[in-house]
């Protein structure tokens, strides 16, 4: 347990950010889970709009910090080359 009070407050701060971050994440997996079981379906409309709502998430998530640009650019080509993909 930490004695000094800037530590105190950099581990309270950490819990914060760790608790958000996390949702954050969290939120990601659920959208480009939406994406894969769109893409399944064979809905374009539906696949369509769970691929732009997962870019937006990914889009955010680098804004806030959470990812990095170039992991955010790699996980939106894969998912974009998932959605393109013919059902086989």
């Amino acid at each position: 347990m930490a004695n000094i009070k800037s530590q105190i407050k950099r581990n309270r701060q950490t819990v914060k950010r760790k608790a958000r971050n996390q949702a954050v994440r969290s939120e990601l997996k659920t959208r480009v889970k939406g994406v894969a079981t769109a893409a399944q379906t064979g809905d374009a409309a539906a696949t369509d709009e769970a691929f732009r709502l997962a870019q937006k998430r990914i889009d955010s998530a680098v804004s806030k910090g959470v990812l990095h640009e170039r992991t955010a650019a790699r996980q939106k080509s894969r998912l974009a080359r998932r959605v393109r993909q013919p059902n086989s």
